[in-house]
């Protein structure tokens, strides 16, 4: 899928007005690389950005790379243990001249989902579960601290009543 702004949207978000640094016609392609507080250990991780199979310097933030007019594949992913290209993601973007296309990457919140990226705003793939699973997960705690706390204040010895029943037989050593 090719970004493009019709010419009757100057200000389209793919696609901001000329910009001034570059007189000379060149294009950048501008990349916000985010990652969502709840998965803050992906920031140990820097992601790869790679434009037409080239890697790309990158890390967590903007990064504007200036390119040659015409089409650009751009893909991202975050190395990571299992798997090993968490969030991969990839779009292709058409470069204009004195133009910079703006993209923005989401890491997902779940390992097995793609990333998000394309024009901004971009929402975190995975949100909305991995919310429910916190929820869940909070859940779980309370219910298993309650069942700790309230066996904690139970007596584990047999009551008289119970000792003395009908089917409990008393053993004593030497008898």
């Amino acid at each position: 899928m090719a970004i493009l702004a019709p010419p009757y949207r100057p200000f389209s978000p793919g696609f901001p007005p000329l910009d001034p640094a570059r007189g000379d016609g060149g294009a950048t392609i501008a990349v916000t690389l985010r990652y969502a507080p709840l998965a803050f250990l992906l920031g140990l991780f820097t992601p790869i950005l790679q434009i037409d199979g080239h890697n790309v310097p990158a890390g967590w933030g903007r990064v504007t790379t200036p390119v040659a007019l015409g089409e650009h594949h751009v893909h991202v992913h975050v190395p990571y243990l299992l798997p090993s290209r968490l969030g991969a993601a990839e779009t292709t973007v058409l470069a204009l001249p004195g133009k910079t296309a703006e993209l923005e990457y989401r890491a997902p919140l779940l390992a097995f989902l793609h990333g998000a990226l394309g024009p901004p705003p971009q929402k975190y793939p995975g949100l909305i579960m991995a919310v429910l699973l916190l929820i869940v997960t909070a859940i779980l705690a309370i219910c298993g601290c309650a069942g700790l706390l309230s066996s904690a204040g139970q007596d584990d010895t047999p009551t008289a009543a119970a000792r003395s029943g009908p089917h409990h037989t008393a053993f004593r050593y030497g008898e």
